[in-house]
């Protein structure tokens, strides 16, 4: 049993402010690269083989398996990526895991019963969506009842949220940049939430302005420059903002020089181009090099297909 799933660009949190009755909210798209790949077979208890950076995490899914339904499983990780750096790998590895336990015992699950059993997508239903679907996702939150509150997905108890669009990305590269910096996770991120919202109304509604009328026709028309300017106010208004603005002015000023987002609370950041992406990525790597900060940068593609199940 062979799973492989790519990351994923988490590009803003909708609306936390809450005030129509819905919170969170989610806009990303699916990438094919860095990716999650395993095999997985049988086990009466639970092993993880293979070289991972993730490896307490692969032991606490497949242990939340074991428990609900009795039977182990051994995995080897051909392939995974940094966790905390913004691009989804908790996600990709758990819904991985679920799906080849499920397919394994022939248990039927479908990828949001997994990812029920797994407790993600409480927040942003964009990693689960691109699990299942690939392209460019807009989720439409939770209903404040079954919220409750301002949290993220880590201790977030709400179902993943519905799909309100679902957009085949356009063949453009998208230069991603991955510092050697964590993003933040745990009650780091519990305190984001709870310091930056509720956020401003008049913010939230220029987003979904934005989100509406200019960023998902953007998308359909392949309208590069449209798609970049959206980004870029993005980075200013709303959640995002606060979650740029953890890491002072250092991803602020590089959004000042070159047409980048944030991806997720970071650091990760990503370039959407159709022309000279090495040597754009080439200037972010210097930027970042410039402080000291060592990174990865990459070029791939957006993935318009969901995770790759033999």
């Amino acid at each position: 049993m062979r799973v492989k799933t790519g990351a994923r660009i988490h590009v803003t949190l909708i609306d936390l402010n809450g005030t129509i009755g819905r919170v969170d909210g989610g806009v990303g798209f699916a990438i094919d690269e860095p990716s999650v790949e395993i095999t997985a077979k049988e086990s009466d208890e639970i092993k993880i083989v293979g070289k991972t950076k993730n490896f307490e995490r692969f032991e606490k899914v497949s242990k939340k398996l074991k428990d609900s339904f009795g039977r182990g499983i051994e995995i080897e990780v051909l392939s995974d990526y940094r966790a905390h750096v913004g691009l989804g790998s908790g996600t990709q590895i758990s819904l991985a895991v679920g799906k080849a336990y499920s397919e394994i015992y022939d248990l039927e699950l479908s990828i949001r019963e997994i990812a029920t059993i797994v407790e993600r997508g409480g927040t942003s239903g964009i990693g689960v969506a691109v699990f299942e679907h690939g392209g460019f996702i807009v989720d439409g939150g939770h209903r404040w009842e079954e919220k409750k509150g301002f949290l993220p997905s880590s201790v977030s108890k709400a179902k993943p949220a519905p799909i309100i669009s679902h957009l085949e990305f356009p063949d453009w590269k998208v230069i991603v940049a991955i510092p050697e910096l964590s993003g933040a996770y745990g009650k780091g991120e519990v305190d984001l939430f709870k310091s930056s919202c509720p956020i401003p109304l008049n913010e939230v509604r220029e987003l979904c302005h934005l989100i509406l009328m200019k960023l998902l026709p953007a998308v359909v028309e392949k309208d590069l420059d449209s798609f970049n300017e959206v980004i870029g106010r993005i980075q200013k208004i709303g959640f995002k903002k606060a979650e740029v603005e953890r890491y002072g002015t250092l991803i602020r000023d590089l959004l000042e020089v070159l047409p980048v987002g944030m991806s997720s609370t970071g650091p990760s950041v990503y370039a959407v181009t159709d022309t000279n992406a090495r040597q754009m990525s080439k200037e972010i790597e210097n930027y970042f090099a410039e402080k000291g900060i060592k990174t990865e940068t990459l070029v791939t593609r957006g993935k318009n297909r969901g995770a790759e199940i033999v």
